[in-house]
């Protein structure tokens, strides 16, 4: 990447309280679902309600609160059944685990590519897009062959994996669209802090934002279809 960058100095307040805000948030949600006890009848969205709040903050907890809360067992043997999701709800929240994928795929993939020094085309961006990409995508496949679609739709093995391939590819690759682009724009113009600044998880932050709305209308294609389960 470039050597100097261009970050406005007010990015770093905003980056510092930004993350703080998602990381309080991501700590409630841990809380409210292991220790509180509304843990999920999917295990796996256990972790991506919290993950989901590191770079969506309050508004993670508002959609946990008013979709992911009433599927827990606790909360149905208070209140009786979860409502119904409409299409728009569904997709909403079938995004999170992609969006939880990608989360993982910086966390892993940018460091190393950042200490192999691995490039493509010259360029370590492309190797970190690249590596994120295929980072999520087996997180995501993992997700939707254990989890979600081929338990839910009881798939067999053979179709499973085919299934639960193509929902992750899709969505990753819809996904990267905008978290991808993102990271393009902030690169070739200038805006690309060093990833140990602050700034640059809070950029990508707002990354994992624009890749969930670029995600969402693949995702509510595959719900619609009935390819995706409903999570």
């Amino acid at each position: 990447m470039p050597e100097e960058m261009i970050t406005p100095a007010w990015l770093t307040p905003v980056a510092w309280v930004f993350v703080g805000v998602a990381l309080l948030c991501a700590a409630f949600l841990v809380y409210d679902i292991l220790v509180r006890g509304y843990r999920q009848r999917v295990g796996a969205m256990n972790a991506v309600w919290p993950m989901t709040a590191l770079y969506f903050g309050p508004l993670a907890v508002w959609a946990y609160v008013r979709y992911g809360r009433p599927r827990s067992e606790q909360w149905q043997g208070k209140n009786g059944a979860a409502p119904e999701k409409d299409l728009s709800t569904a997709a909403l929240t079938g995004g999170t685990p992609g969006g939880a994928a990608s989360l993982i795929g910086h966390v892993l993939g940018v460091p190393l590519i950042v200490f192999s020094g691995v490039t493509i085309a010259g360029l370590d961006l492309w190797a970190m897009i690249a590596a994120v990409a295929v980072i999520a995508s087996a997180f995501l496949f993992a997700y939707e062959f254990f989890f979600s679609t081929v338990p839910a739709r009881g798939l067999p093995a053979t179709q499973g994996t085919a299934v639960a391939a193509f929902i992750a590819f899709a969505t990753v690759l819809a996904f990267d669209i905008g978290m991808g682009g993102w990271m393009l724009f902030l690169h070739f113009g200038w805006f690309m802090p060093a990833v140990t600044d602050v700034t640059f998880l809070f950029l990508m932050q707002v990354g994992l934002i624009l890749g969930f709305l670029t995600g969402y209308p693949m995702v509510r294609f595959l719900v619609a279809r009935g390819v995706k389960a409903v999570t």
